[in-house]
């Protein structure tokens, strides 16, 4: 049925006169507004060539604070939220504009790759927190440079936590990297602020390349190391490029503050993959030489894992005892001690596989 209201309406008139208009005007566009008249109910705002603007309803209740400070012929900027209602009127919003020009000033500082300071006002196990123009944004811990970083044993979350809400308060530099309106998302990252500068500098290095670094900080998956003559650069040294051997903790080959020289395996995205186990002496190259089967031998038991135990024949050697030859982890721990050394036969050697399997001489 035809809504003949409608269709004899101040907007449907103007449109009919200005096609072109129907075009422009729709759900979600920002526009100016100058205040006509305030009533008990409703207010009216002059619209321009689109008409007559009114806000009523919840809206009147959401803007009241705004509506206040208006006098007539003041402007204000409002979001269509119906292009015509049923009087004929254009539905606006006085509430929803201010946080879409905050989201759209968002969206500007994005596609500019602009750097913003944030002060973080939160911490949880995941990331910081800081506002942005009214808006809560999220700061993943993946996203803090290396200075930052939590550095703490085992992903420990608590641990993690207790790091990041001691940078509570603090001034950061960042990039907004991503953001939903409807979701009110906005993620940031400080680590991006830096990469570009950082890249730069990467390009006087490349892989296979031997640097000169100290280590900076030690985690459970690795240690961190500063390059010695561009101290802005931060590499990563994963837990299986310490040493040749297998260890539980990185401690166990470096610490913070040791002057290392590094290999450099990979650079990519600004990041650097270093190896100290590339500038060793590979031990397993030789090992046949050492250690050959139905060969007895002393070691001493260095950890016990689901599969079996690994057992120090030398500095740089470790065999295997599988848990299969005592019948399960319970058995084993009964017949063989962490620490204690004890007399073992070499049931195979394969050293491109870095494995030596034992059997516990009896």
């Amino acid at each position: 049925m035809i809504n003949n209201k409608k269709l004899n309406s101040p907007l449907a008139q103007l449109i009919k006169n200005e096609p072109a208009l129907m075009s422009v005007l729709k759900d979600g566009d920002l526009i100016e507004a100058r205040l006509l008249k305030k009533a008990s109910r409703q207010v009216y705002f002059d619209l321009g060539s689109f008409g007559t603007g009114i806000v009523y309803g919840v809206e009147l209740t959401n803007a009241q604070t705004i509506i206040k400070g208006l006098n007539a012929g003041d402007s204000v900027s409002a979001k269509i939220v119906d292009p015509e209602n049923e009087d004929g009127y254009v539905e606006i919003s006085l509430s929803e504009a201010g946080k879409q020009k905050i989201w759209q000033g968002i969206k500007e500082l994005q596609e500019k790759g602009e750097v913003i300071s944030v002060k973080i006002s939160g911490a949880n196990s995941g990331g910081l927190v800081a506002p942005i123009n009214d808006i809560k944004a999220f700061l993943p811990v993946s996203q803090l440079t290396t200075e930052h970083y939590p550095r703490v044993d085992n992903g420990d979350r608590g641990k993690i936590l207790e790091e990041l809400k001691k940078m509570v308060g603090q001034e950061l530099k960042v990039k907004i990297i991503d953001f939903n309106p409807r979701t009110d998302k906005l993620i940031i990252s400080e680590r991006e602020t830096a990469s570009q500068n950082i890249k730069a500098l990467l390009d006087n290095y490349k892989a296979g390349d031997v640097v000169d670094g100290i280590i900076s900080g030690v985690a459970n998956f690795g240690a961190f190391m500063r390059f010695t003559d561009n101290p802005q650069i931060e590499g990563l040294i994963h837990i299986s490029e310490l040493d040749h051997r297998l260890i539980e903790n990185p401690k166990e080959i470096v610490k913070v503050d040791d002057a290392v020289k590094a290999k450099i395996l990979e650079i990519k995205d600004g990041r650097v993959t270093l190896s100290l186990k590339a500038l060793k002496a590979d031990p397993w190259e030789k090992v046949g030489e050492k250690y050959k089967a139905e060969q007895e031998i002393e070691g001493r038991i260095a950890r016990f894992n689901p599969f079996g135990a690994f057992v120090s024949l030398d500095e740089d050697i470790q065999g295997l005892i599988h848990v299969s030859e005592f019948g399960g982890v319970e058995e084993m721990k009964k017949q063989i001690e962490e620490g204690k050394s004890y007399l073992f036969k070499i049931d195979s050697v394969k050293p491109a596989e870095k494995r030596i399997i034992l059997k516990l001489k009896k």
